[in-house]
């Protein structure tokens, strides 16, 4: 092949430095770009079949490659949806078209109440209200976009608190006890607290203490609702929601009756409300609440999402409630490196790279999962700029030897001449 061979052999030469040049580009177009893992050009030689009496030049060609498993620096932000793993790992999205990838990119904001990334793609995970925390270990199957958008209003029933007064040793006994819902009803002390029903409405309890006996007290509570016009006595019927008779060590002033000191209450189109009455007294001095309280809440939205390091998505309501809304887990491969990369920095699985994995976060070989933060792009600026003058002088010296094939091949034409 001679001179024709050697300008084949430049060809190839300037043709992989422009390959390297191109993953330099992407590199350094890339160095902010969230997740981001560097490409590389690797060399491979192509040789000639020849014999030992003359030399064939061959060729070479180039294999590009990208350093998925290369861990990039953390940038802590604000946002605690931000999400970055440390360790191995990706995150499962989907595309619009629903086509479910791997990635490391986690800047994650809401969207139309579900978590989206920079590029588009949409966080998974398993939907803990509707009990799909089981992972199928090879497959998406059963993961949902992650977010606010079904998680809508919620109320909750009151179920527990406290009522906890000092019924005053010295209280006259009552002639008109407020069981007896009289107009005269005759009563020690009134307290009310609020609760909630199913629906999240607030329903107010009045109640009302009444000396009935020498170290004996009766508790009897009310539908604020049923009051009289002016308020209190005589209550609507259906109103009276309970009565409790309570009996107090006549020594110490401690409530030993009823066990356990417990005052429950039926709330209308609610739960039963268990008041804790421990801590209830009679001693001398004034009727005085010193503990009065009830869970439950009326309708409240979602006011923002906690992620745990093992991928819990907490939904944290405007009224402080917590609820565990979600699962994110991890994916991985036999063999990250070879992943076919995606646009929008994500990647699909390959016969190369392995079957789908997946596992919880922080837990096993897969890394944790932390709020707050982005992976940066793992681009080496430095070294694209080492690698890109590297690249320049290997394609200029290809072309040397170009041209000065194309010179010789020149003398020999003009040797017929």
């Amino acid at each position: 092949m001679g001179l024709y061979g050697l300008m084949t052999t430049s060809i190839s030469g300037m043709s992989v430095q422009s390959d390297r040049m191109g993953t330099v580009a992407d590199n350094i177009a890339n160095v902010n770009t969230t997740g981001y893992k560097e490409a590389s050009a690797e060399f491979a030689t192509l040789v000639a079949e020849g014999h030992v009496a003359s030399y064939v030049p061959g060729s070479v060609s180039t294999i590009s490659r990208r350093a998925i498993t290369h861990q990039g620096d953390l940038s802590y932000t604000t946002s605690p949806t931000d999400l970055a793993i440390s360790g191995n790992g990706f995150f499962m999205v989907q595309s619009p078209s629903g086509t479910p990838y791997l990635t490391r990119a986690g800047s994650f904001i809401p969207v139309n109440g579900q978590l989206v990334n920079a590029a588009g793609f949409t966080l998974l995970g398993y939907d803990l209200l509707n009990g799909g925390s089981t992972s199928v270990i090879n497959s998406a199957a059963g993961l949902v976009p992650v977010g606010t958008a079904n998680l809508g209003l919620k109320a909750t029933p009151s179920t527990s608190g406290t009522f906890q007064v000092n019924e005053p040793s010295d209280a006259a006994i009552s002639t008109s006890l407020p069981s007896a819902n009289a107009a005269t009803a005759d009563y020690a002390g009134m307290t009310s607290i609020v609760t909630y029903d199913n629906l999240g409405h607030q329903v107010t309890l009045d109640i009302y203490s009444a000396k009935t006996a020498n170290n004996q007290w009766e508790v009897t509570v009310y539908d604020h609702a049923g009051a009289a016009s002016g308020g209190g006595f005589p209550y609507a019927a259906g109103s009276q929601l309970t009565t409790q008779n309570l009996v107090f060590d006549g020594t110490t002033g401690k409530l030993t009756s009823p066990s356990p000191p417990t005052l429950a209450v039926n709330i209308p189109n609610g739960a039963t409300l268990n008041l804790d009455m421990a801590n209830t007294t009679q001693l001398a001095g004034s009727y005085s609440p010193t503990s009065a309280t009830a869970n439950g809440n009326g309708p409240s939205a979602v006011d923002r999402l906690e992620i745990s390091a093992d991928g819990i998505v907490t939904a944290v309501y405007a009224d402080g409630s917590r609820v565990d809304a979600f699962k994110i887990p991890l994916a991985n491969v036999a063999s990250p490196d070879n992943l076919t990369a995606i646009s929008g920095n994500v990647f699909a699985t390959n016969k190369d790279s392995g079957d789908l994995q997946l596992g919880s976060a922080n837990s096993g070989a897969l890394g944790k999962i932390q709020s707050g933060a982005l992976e940066k792009s793992s681009v080496d600026l430095a070294s694209e700029l080492t690698t890109m003058v590297e690249a320049q002088r290997s394609y200029t010296a290809n072309s040397k030897v170009f041209q000065t094939g194309t010179e010789l091949l020149d003398v020999l034409v003009n040797l017929v001449r």
